[in-house]
């Protein structure tokens, strides 16, 4: 049994939806971000960074999106969702994995929250450099899908790094310019939105927009 601690629509998001894909187990447990829960004296024994998501995994805390995918596709390889080690596909799974965490994660919280990082004064220039950030990844994802997709890890089936790249174009929904302005993702997205535990994860969420 997993324990997932989550905020709707948040970096959780895409752990959600793999645990319901998978079909394992889990409980959930909502935080309240109005309310600040994530930083309580609790919830940081368990993930001292205070964020979301936490995902207790055999009475232990561990933390951080992109590793939770990973884990949670390693542990439950049967279900088809890694590709095989020493692949083509496997090198192109953990590559955008990492990519989309080091380079397309940050910006985004950037655009979100742009006096985090030079204060209000300096808020737009901020906003303005994550937006060319994160536009850049998606002519390349866009470009990548075009020449080695229809998934992001090739053509055999949607991994774990399908689950995170559609969670930040989702990220993207009211930027001036969304992934799915980007045709090759705009489809990798459709595909994704199309199946069962999409609905699922919007009911158990509470979510509409984007639907």
């Amino acid at each position: 049994m997993y324990t997932l601690y989550y905020m709707p629509g948040a970096a959780s998001l895409a752990v959600h939806w793999l645990l319901i894909e998978l079909d394992v187990p889990h409980r959930l447990v909502k935080l309240d971000g109005q309310a600040r829960e994530q930083k309580s004296p609790e919830y940081l024994r368990l993930n001292p960074n205070g964020l979301v998501p936490t995902l207790v995994v055999d009475g232990e805390p561990v933390y951080e999106s992109a590793a939770l995918l990973l884990l949670l596709a390693e542990r439950h390889a049967e279900k088809g969702f890694v590709p095989a080690e020493g692949t083509r596909a496997r090198a192109l799974y953990l590559q955008w994995m990492v990519h989309f965490a080091n380079t397309l994660m940050p910006p985004f919280r950037s655009w979100f929250y742009p006096d985090e990082a030079a204060g209000p004064e300096h808020a737009e220039t901020v906003k303005a450099f994550a937006r060319g950030r994160i536009e850049a990844t998606w002519d390349r994802l866009d470009a990548h899908l075009r020449d080695h997709g229809p998934w992001v890890a090739g053509a055999a089936g949607p991994t774990a790094v399908d689950f995170l790249g559609t969670m930040l174009a989702r990220w993207s929904r009211n930027m001036p310019r969304p992934a799915t302005e980007w045709p090759a993702i705009a489809a990798l997205v459709q595909r994704m939105k199309a199946r069962p535990s999409f609905r699922e994860l919007y009911a158990r969420e509470g979510l509409t927009e984007w639907a």
